[in-house]
């Protein structure tokens, strides 16, 4: 399955070669563009389900998915898993319940946190924190795909798991293989990823 659906985001074109700015502001020479894919529903139903079968044991109560991408992903990830499902807002409303979590919970109550891919982790605390504040307990985050750029790292050093389906050199290894990119960029690649975990962990 993992090699299904990295040849899917291939074939759709979410993975990107060229010079792109990251949220962490280092220029990568790869991007995947997991924004896509709502628009591909057998292949968000593979992603899905893959998501399911890496969250086998472990517990929780809640699902979340972090907006905006992975939104689509945790609603039906949560369907499929019979969950219940919630969500950070991203700004707090300045009318009606104004609340910062949308959803019904509880406190004490265990999430299960999902995104889409992870970089050097550190914006996933802002969610973590919101949850958090209101008593919830978050300790597990599964991605689909790890960047391998200290997010893992980042992660464990505050107590969180990350259970990542994919990780980038998996779809750098499929690129080359499958002739999508030449050795130069292969290199240029892994080279950027292996140098630039030293700066953001």
């Amino acid at each position: 399955m993992k090699t299904e659906i990295i040849e899917g985001l291939v074939q759709i074109g979410a993975v990107k070669f060229g010079s792109f700015t990251l949220k962490s502001g280092l220029v990568s020479p790869v991007y995947v563009d997991l924004r896509m894919i709502v628009a591909y529903p057998r292949l968000m139903g593979q992603i899905v389900g893959a998501l399911g079968d890496l969250s086998q044991g472990i517990g929780y109560d809640l699902v979340a998915g972090i907006p905006y991408t992975a939104l689509p992903i945790a609603a039906l990830f949560a369907q499929k898993m019979d969950r219940p499902m919630i969500y950070a807002r991203k700004e707090i409303k300045g009318y009606g319940t104004k609340k910062r979590i949308e959803g019904v919970y509880k406190k004490g109550q265990r999430v299960l946190v999902l995104d889409d891919l992870i970089t050097n982790g550190l914006s996933k605390f802002e969610t973590f924190k919101i949850f958090e504040d209101e008593g919830l307990r978050v300790k597990d985050v599964v991605v689909l795909i790890d960047r391998r750029q200290g997010g893992k790292e980042t992660l464990a050093a505050q107590g969180y798991h990350l259970h990542a389906m994919i990780d980038l050199f998996e779809i750098l290894d499929y690129c080359l293989k499958t002739g999508q990119i030449d050795q130069s960029l292969y290199q240029t690649s892994r080279q950027f990823i292996e140098n630039s975990v030293s700066v953001v962990s």
